[in-house]
């Protein structure tokens, strides 16, 4: 058996700071958004991919897949944001087992006044903090890490 490739000094730093970070940051804006506007975070992204559908609907599948959470924990989030009025379901007319989820005109208001809130503390928490090299930097080295990790789940 082959010995792991342990990190070194350099690496880890890496890996413990982007740890220490991701969940600061997803605290930070969880906080933000419950105090604010009463969602979750997931729930706030499920509205936000609902609205840059071309309808306001998403597949469930598809939605699953853009926001990256399992089937069944998007089905319990969507079931939260029906008892709140912001979405509703529909089947899918071409096939019975697929099924829709749909912005409400309550959806696209509860998303209106949480967006402002919300890109104040993204700005805070991450944006305004690194210079636009770092910010450059930092967009580019996720998104090949992203592409890696979709690819090999593909």
């Amino acid at each position: 058996m082959d010995e792991p490739r342990w990190l070194n000094e350099r690496e880890m730093a890496a890996w413990r700071g982007f740890v220490a970070a991701s969940n600061l940051v997803a605290r930070h804006l969880e906080r933000q958004l419950k105090e604010d506007a009463g969602l979750s975070h997931t729930q706030y992204e499920i509205l936000v991919q609902l609205s840059a559908a071309p309808d306001g609907s998403l597949r469930m599948t598809d939605l699953a897949d853009r926001l990256v959470t399992s089937k069944s924990g998007l089905t319990y989030q969507i079931t939260q944001l029906e008892k709140a009025g912001l979405v509703f379901r529909r089947s899918c007319p071409s096939d019975v087992r697929g099924v829709f989820a749909e912005i409400t005109d309550q959806g696209w208001e509860a998303l209106r006044a949480a967006a402002p809130g919300h890109v104040a503390a993204v700005r805070e928490a991450l944006i305004d903090v690194l210079t636009p090299d770092q910010l450059a930097a930092l967009a580019e080295s996720l998104a090949t890490v992203s592409d890696r990790l979709r690819a090999a789940d593909g």
